[in-house]
């Protein structure tokens, strides 16, 4: 049984409050930095070092803010990193949940087969592509959807609100353009 959207809000809501009032604002896209630092350090282990000042990084990136990236790649188990993990294993026991990977293709959305057919395959590819360009523009911009958008909104930050109405100004015409056909 689907969940009511003003009920899912509320529950999302709540989290959020949560997470700001208990550890710290929500924001994902670092992790991704974090990762391939983690990735880059493993395939060479001089890529991060332990300083007796903290830690560092031969790439600039990930020793800026006095080696705070370069440490969370070096301790991965921290708040944010496993924040990531979870929703992305929650997502996977929500899918699960629902009635699996099968019947989510099954009940594809119809706008979305009048638009670009029954394929599961292009609807992943074309979620892939649009994640990593909002991922791309989240990093550019120094931070995140959920970081700019939610946590800043929720945090009444004049930032999260511009990149609300900036976000949604390109997501509207996009959208427009990719849904030509009614469902």
């Amino acid at each position: 049984m689907p969940l009511n959207w003003k009920t899912g809000g509320l529950l999302l809501g709540f989290v959020f409050f949560l997470a700001v009032l208990l550890v710290k604002p929500i924001g994902v896209s670092t992790q991704f930095v974090i990762l391939d630092g983690i990735v880059a350090d493993t395939l060479n282990p001089d890529f991060i070092t332990k300083t007796d000042e903290g830690y560092t990084s031969t790439n600039a990136y990930m020793a800026k803010s006095n080696g705070k990236y370069a440490k969370n790649a070096s301790n991965p188990l921290n708040y944010s990193f496993v924040f990531v993990l979870a929703m992305m294993a929650g997502a996977f026991l929500s899918t699960m949940a629902r009635g699996g990977i099968d019947r989510a293709e099954r009940t594809m959305p119809a706008i979305w087969r009048a638009n670009f057919g029954d394929g599961a395959g292009r609807r992943y590819a074309m979620a892939f592509v649009g994640g990593f360009v909002v991922l791309y523009g989240a990093r550019l911009a120094g931070g995140c959807t959920s970081g700019h958008m939610m946590s800043g909104m929720m945090q009444t930050s004049i930032s999260g609100y511009i990149f609300t109405l900036g976000a949604f100004a390109a997501a509207i015409p996009v959208s427009l353009m990719m849904f030509k056909k009614e469902g």
